[in-house]
């Protein structure tokens, strides 16, 4: 089901987006966003990768374990690759994932889910 979710319905939703967004502000206007998203979203990666790393290495010579680093390194991997998938759906959650106040929430949600599972699991 979750194969459907990903490999038809959202490309079906992205296409429906875009074909609406054309008919409204125009091809060449829809074009600009794409490119425009495109291009602060892989600025955005860059910085926020690196800052993550930066952070990773940092808690890894403090001697402690660098737990939301993982998290938020995986989140930046994620949303890094929305955003080459073109389409508006995938450009905004791609660009939450790499703004740091989202991400903090991104984090503490699947922090949660990983902790319900694992508490799911030792029961």
């Amino acid at each position: 089901m979750r194969l459907l979710l990903l490999f038809v319905v959202v490309p079906a939703v992205e296409l429906a987006l875009l074909i609406e967004i054309g008919s409204v502000i125009g091809t060449a206007n829809t074009f600009a966003i794409i490119v425009a998203t495109g291009i602060a979203g892989s600025w955005l990666a860059r910085t926020q990768g690196l800052s993550v790393w930066r952070r990773f290495q940092e808690r890894l010579a403090s001697g402690a374990m660098p737990g939301n680093e993982l998290v938020d390194g995986l989140i930046v991997l994620i949303s890094g690759a929305l955003l080459l998938t073109p389409g508006v759906l995938t450009d905004v959650v791609g660009l939450l994932g790499l703004i740091p106040p989202s991400r903090h929430v991104i984090r503490n949600v699947v922090v949660h889910q990983l902790k319900d599972r694992i508490h799911d699991r030792i029961d």
